[in-house]
C-alpha cells in the first residue's frame, strides 16, 4: 500500500527521531523509516525513551501518568487505531502531550467483522464445523435451525464511523431496519443523513426491538457493564448481541447466564475483557451456548493494519516537522 499522506524522504542527518515501541507490520516499519530515524521496539535504545523521545508511535501499550512525568521532553504519542483506554489522556493533556490516533481508518474491516459475527451465529457455523471435523458427526440438514438476517432488525449502540459502516453494510446486504442508540451525538449529524434510520432516546429502547444488537462504543467508566443482566433479559430470546468494540463494555457473567438460561440466541465477540482470551479463563463462557469468541482481530488484515499504522506516522510527522513543534 502507498503512503498516505507523506511522500518526503530526507537524508538520515535532517530525519526527526522515532520511538517504535509496538512491533508493527514491516511494510509500515519501513514508511516510518523513510521518513524517520527509527528507535525500534527490541533495542536496547528504546528502553531510554523516557528520556530521550520528544516522538514515540505505540499499538498496544501502557502510557501512564508516571511515563509522562519520567519524559519531559516527549512532545506526541502516535497510537494506531482509535482506542486511547491504555494511554492516560488527562495526563497527556496536562503535560501538553499530544495524541494522534487514527478514528475511521479500520471502520470498514471492522463492520465487515461485525457482520462476520452475527451470521456465524444466526447460522452456527463454527460449531456445526467442529460437530463434523472434531466430532465425526454426520449431521442432517432437517436438524439445524438457523436463523436469517434478512429483513431483521439491527440495534446500534453507538453510530461513530465504525457504527455507521455497519449501519450501511447491514443495509446493503440484507436489507435490514436500523435502529441507533447514541447519547453523545446531537441532533441530526449531517454523517448519519444518508443512512435510513430510526433513533431512539433509550439503551432499553434499542435492547428490546434488535434482531441483533452490536456495540461499537469506546470503553468508559459510563460504559463499563453496559450490557448486563437487565438488558439481556429484554431482549428477545431470537436476538444475537454482537461486540467488536471493547471487553469490559459487556458484562461477561451475565452474557454466561443469558446464553445457558436462553434469554438470547446467541452472541459474536471481538473483544474480552481478558486479551488474549485463553481457554482456561473463558471456557464456561465459550461453552455456555451458541457463541463465537474471536481474540481481537476486527481489523487485523494487512490492508488495515497498514492504513491505521501509516496515518499515525503521518500525523507524528506533520507534527514534529512543523514550525510550532521546531521552535519548542
Amino acid at each position: 500500500m502507498a503512503p498516505s499522506a507523506v511522500d518526503i524522504v530526507q537524508s538520515d542527518s535532517h530525519k526527526p527521531t522515532l520511538y517504535i515501541l509496538s512491533d508493527f507490520h514491516e511494510t509500515s516499519v519501513r514508511y516510518a523509516e523513510s521518513l524517520f530515524n527509527c528507535i525500534h521496539y527490541d533495542t536496547p535504545e528504546a528502553l531510554k525513551w523516557r528520556t530521550h523521545a520528544r516522538a514515540i508511535l505505540v499499538k498496544d501499550y501502557y502510557i501512564t501518568r508516571a511515563d509522562l512525568e519520567a519524559a519531559p521532553q516527549l512532545k506526541i504519542i502516535g497510537k494506531q487505531g482509535v482506542g486511547i483506554e491504555k494511554i492516560d489522556d488527562v495526563a497527556c493533556a496536562e503535560h501538553n502531550v499530544k495524541i494522534y490516533n487514527t478514528p475511521g481508518v479500520n471502520a470498514g474491516a471492522v463492520a465487515e467483522m461485525t457482520c462476520a459475527l452475527a451470521l456465524s451465529v444466526a447460522r452456527q457455523i463454527p460449531a456445526l464445523w467442529l460437530r463434523q471435523v472434531v466430532q465425526g458427526e454426520k449431521i442432517r440438514k432437517e436438524t439445524i435451525s438457523g436463523l436469517l438476517l434478512t429483513g431483521k432488525t439491527i440495534g446500534i449502540v453507538g453510530m461513530g464511523n465504525i457504527g455507521r459502516a455497519v449501519a450501511k453494510m447491514f443495509t446493503a446486504a440484507f436489507s435490514t431496519r436500523i435502529v441507533v442508540y447514541d447519547n453523545y451525538m446531537p441532533e441530526d449529524p449531517p454523517l448519519w443523513a444518508n443512512i435510513n434510520h430510526k433513533r431512539v432516546r433509550t439503551l432499553e429502547e434499542v435492547v428490546k426491538v434488535a434482531d441483533v444488537l452490536t456495540v461499537h462504543v469506546p470503553l468508559t467508566k459510563e460504559t463499563n457493564g453496559l450490557i448486563s443482566h437487565k438488558e439481556f433479559a429484554l431482549m428477545k430470546k431470537t436476538a444475537i448481541l454482537v461486540n467488536t468494540a471493547r471487553g469490559g463494555i459487556v458484562d461477561e457473567d451475565a452474557l454466561q447466564e443469558a446464553l445457558r438460561s436462553g434469554q438470547i440466541w446467541g452472541a459474536g465477540l471481538d473483544c474480552h475483557e481478558q486479551e488474549p482470551p485463553t481457554r482456561e479463563k473463558y471456557e464456561r463462557l465459550w461453552t455456555s451456548g451458541n457463541i463465537v469468541g474471536m481474540p481481537h482481530i476486527a481489523a487485523a488484515t494487512d490492508e488495515t493494519q497498514v492504513a491505521t499504522i501509516n496515518a499515525a506516522i503521518d500525523g507524528v510527522y506533520q507534527f514534529v516537522t512543523s514550525s510550532s513543534f521546531k521552535s519548542t
